[in-house]
């Protein structure tokens, strides 16, 4: 069991890149061509418009900060509260596993949950965590 505890730290960093490539993912499609519409779906979810820059920003930067280990508690925290307005906003209605189901979104708010938690591990950059690179909180 030891040997798995040692894995932790590489753990973590391997949420803060998957959860942080599917971010980007779907932030680089509204950064780079697609911004017109996610605004107007905003808009057509009866939310202001200007939320369309804050879910960008918070899926594309957020994203490479997350896979960075910047903030990650805090981007983590963000990730989480988009994902619950898109699975209330968007997904319910699909229910879990139907098409446009909200099972998805789930496993994203799950791993933006344990980042949260857990902070992003030692191998990162580790700003806004309260703790030194090695993974044990830094002295004052």
């Amino acid at each position: 069991m030891n040997s798995l505890n040692r894995l932790q730290p590489f753990a973590l960093l391997v949420l803060r890149c998957v959860l942080g490539a599917i971010m980007i993912a779907h932030g680089y499609k509204k950064v780079f061509g697609g911004f017109h519409g996610h605004q107007q779906f905003v808009g057509a979810l009866g939310m202001p418009a200007w939320m369309a820059y804050l879910s960008t920003a918070t899926e594309f930067f957020g994203g490479i900060a997350i896979v960075l280990g910047l903030f990650t508690r805090f981007v983590a925290l963000a990730f989480l509260n988009e994902m619950a307005v898109a699975i209330v906003k968007v997904h319910w209605k699909n229910g879990f596993t139907g098409q446009g189901g909200y099972e998805f979104p789930l496993a994203l708010i799950a791993l933006a949950f344990c980042l949260m938690c857990y902070g992003g591990g030692p191998y990162g950059f580790n700003f806004g965590r309260g703790r030194s690179g090695s993974g044990k909180p830094a002295k004052s």
